[in-house]
């Protein structure tokens, strides 16, 4: 560390927005949907549970102490002026539950019409549906549903506030484009800035030029409002009163926060947040400290350092990231034994996902991990990036939530002065062909003229477009392909995944390969074993597993062993190999629903019996644009784009002989950039399957 820790002083009141600590809990539902443990709970930003201590109140009760309640009157009154409204409050201060009930109970989904509420994650609609079912007093798909990918809780005579992902919205406006049966739709959790999102707010402006009589709220915990009212506002004279748009901010209780930055830099931000938590705790009064850091190895090491320090100090050091399980996430929101001091440290979830009371201290490292596509070499890289003002304005905000508090900065002031205004959104830094087929299907012909909220970079655009040519989801002229790419348009699956899923069905290797995506879809096969005797004996067991073909086929030779035993045995099977069972179940039930699609498309499920090397012949059908071979260096190079690559150590490769070509699923930026599922491939394969995309050249 660059000199002591040591900072200045900023003294200011927390401009961002708070509420009150009154949140509702949502129990999240295991619906075994197939895409919820990669796509929708990022382990990195987001969580499925949220926390209520007011949860010994009746439901009444906890409804009026909501923060939301006293701006009951005034939401209904924007509605009424204004076509749409950017509704901006804390997490938990009641936007999603709350809002659809105001219109409900105002009379807005009569004459057969509903309130749609759309949200970015499968698990999060399935769980305020249930709850405002609850509230109703109504069973679950009667007044109020939900609406995600292959299960529909909903009834067309009855249901009046329809819960739904934001895909689903989509796939209706291909049925009725003008959402005629719906008198307000709400985007909730706009703050996110998913793919989704940018591309419902394009489309939904231009249904909303056309159907006057819909309504528009925009739900977001934290986001550039005006720009969003603007982006929505159809008055182009100075004349304020014809706005279409406007913008209302849910008040919660605010109290003043000290800033501190740091006077010299901080070389290493994990030992120096340590080492701020422990001189906090020396010198300031009584109250809990949150800590931000960038990723789960991060968390877990300032834990491990914390707890070197928590019997001689009185600490109570606690994780909190998205992939933890519900009950250690609970421990977080439990009250602060008397003596001792809580410090919770955490990855940018807590900054709009979650609410931890009692919070008057935050410890900032200044960086966030996200996800970011290099499009000369067609790699999706989740790297560390400095935050944006508005997120460390988030999270100072964290520490005026119950009194005044501080906020430490392991940065200089001048450095914050030179961070970007806002986060930069998934649309502008994330790969985009499967946006680009969505959009495509929607009857979006020009992508490069839709007006984003957040346009992305010409160069991605023209990335996702190359790649969906090269896998034959479009033509030449950038037109969907019949029958391939209105297929592809259909699953809800990356264009590699779906296209090696539709290949295998003319290959007759279908199972397997279904077998594989759902694999890939889950978080982890194996359960997770902490260091020691136990550690050892897990991986001695997952070697009997393992291939030297790669990581796809060793998690289909796990799942092959297990569906092969008897049902009544699997649990003790599972156990006795330290595999995670529900994982194996969730498997199960994605399998059964691809088939399921499949069928819909007169495909059935086969399998090949055995005959490996035609399945990985057809992962090379889908993945073939991320081939690398081994080059003399002694490193892997992407062959598009050279790109330096090394074998993640979680792959069965990395302990092996090196192969000299290999396709991978995906990539990660740890240090050095890391190929993770991967697949051992013959050069001939490349040129067989793919000779559109590869030519051979003279030897390197």
């Amino acid at each position: 560390m660059d000199g002591d820790l040591t900072f200045d002083r900023i003294a200011c009141s927390s401009s961002c927005p708070t509420a009150n600590m009154k949140s509702l809990f949502l129990k999240p539902a295991d619906d075994g949907n197939w895409e919820v443990d990669k796509s929708d709970l990022d382990s990195q930003n987001n969580t499925a549970f949220v926390f209520n201590p007011n949860l010994s109140l009746a439901l009444e009760q906890q409804r009026t102490k909501l923060p939301i309640y006293r701006n009951r009157n005034d939401i209904l009154y924007l509605l009424e002026k204004f076509q749409t409204l950017v509704l901006i409050g804390e997490t938990g201060c009641g936007k999603s539950t709350q809002v659809p009930q105001y219109l409900f109970e105002a009379g807005w989904c009569e004459g057969g019409k509903m309130v749609g509420i759309t949200e970015p994650r499968r698990v999060a609609a399935v769980s305020l549906a249930s709850r405002v079912a609850e509230e109703r007093s109504s069973l679950l798909g009667d007044v109020v549903g939900f609406s995600i990918r292959f299960d529909n809780c909903t009834d067309k005579e009855t249901t009046k506030i329809k819960y739904m992902t934001e895909g689903i919205l989509m796939m209706e406006m291909m049925e009725d484009p003008l959402l005629r049966s719906y008198s307000a739709i709400m985007l909730d959790e706009v703050h996110e800035q998913s793919q989704n999102t940018d591309i419902l707010m394009g489309l939904l402006k231009k249904i909303l030029k056309k159907n006057k009589s819909l309504k528009l709220i925009v739900s977001s915990a934290t986001v550039d409002a005006e720009r969003i009212r603007d982006f929505f506002n159809f008055n182009t004279s100075t004349n304020i009163h014809a706005d279409t748009a406007t913008i209302l901010s849910v008040e919660g209780r605010l109290y003043p926060v000290d800033i501190f930055y740091a006077k010299e830099p901080i070389a290493d931000y994990v030992k120096g947040t340590v080492d701020t938590v422990v001189k906090i705790h020396n010198s300031e009064p009584s109250g809990d400290i949150l800590c931000f850091l960038t990723g789960q190895e991060e968390v877990d090491l300032a834990v491990a350092l914390l707890q070197e320090h928590s019997k001689e100090l009185k600490l109570l050091p606690l994780p909190m990231y998205g992939s933890l399980s519900n009950n250690d996430q609970m421990k977080v929101f439990r009250y602060t034994p008397k003596g001792l001091r809580k410090v919770v440290v955490a990855t940018n979830i807590a900054e709009t996902s979650i609410t931890i009371p009692g919070i008057v201290y935050v410890v900032d490292c200044g960086y966030v991990k996200m996800r970011w596509f290099d499009a000369s070499s067609f790699t999706d890289n989740l790297v560390v990036v400095p935050i944006s003002q508005a997120a460390a304005e988030q999270r100072a905000g964290r520490a005026g939530r119950c009194r005044s508090g501080k906020t430490y900065r392991l940065y200089k002031e001048q450095d914050y002065e030179k961070l970007s205004p806002q986060t930069v959104g998934e649309m502008r830094r994330c790969e985009l062909s499967g946006a680009i087929l969505k959009l495509k299907a929607l009857g979006i012909d020009n992508i490069a003229r839709f007006n984003f909220p957040s346009p992305p970079p010409a160069k991605n655009l023209l990335a996702g477009l190359e790649l969906l040519h090269a896998l034959a989801a479009v033509d030449d002229n950038a037109e969907l392909t019949r029958p391939l790419g209105y297929r592809m348009a259909e699953f809800p699956l990356t264009p590699h995944d779906t296209k090696c899923l539709l290949t295998s069905c003319e290959w007759g290797c279908s199972w397997e390969i279904a077998v594989i995506i759902a694999c890939r879809h889950v978080e982890s096969l194996f359960a997770t074993i902490p260091s020691g005797e136990l550690s050892i004996k897990a991986r001695v067991k997952r070697r009997d597993f393992e291939v030297e073909e790669g990581d796809l086929l060793t998690a289909f030779n796990v799942y092959s062993a297990y569906n092969s035993v008897a049902d009544d045995k699997k649990k003790q099977w599972c156990y006795s190999r330290f595999i995670n069972l529900k994982s194996m179940k969730r498997v199960t039930q994605l399998i059964n629903q691809m088939g399921s699609l499949l069928r819909k498309f007169d495909m059935e499920l086969t399998s090949c019996k055995g005959n490996m090397e035609m399945v990985c012949k057809c992962i090379v059908a889908g993945f073939f644009p991320n081939a690398a071979y081994l080059h003399y260096s002694g490193v892997y190079k992407t062959v598009r784009g050279l790109q330096d690559l090394t074998i993640h150590p979680s792959s069965v490769i990395y302990s092996l002989q090196q192969p000299q070509w290999v396709v991978f699923s995906e990539t990660v930026f740890a240090k050095k950039l890391m190929m993770r599922d991967l697949t051992v491939v013959k050069p001939e394969w490349l040129l067989e399957i793919a000779s559109h995309f590869y030519h051979k050249t003279v030897d390197r």
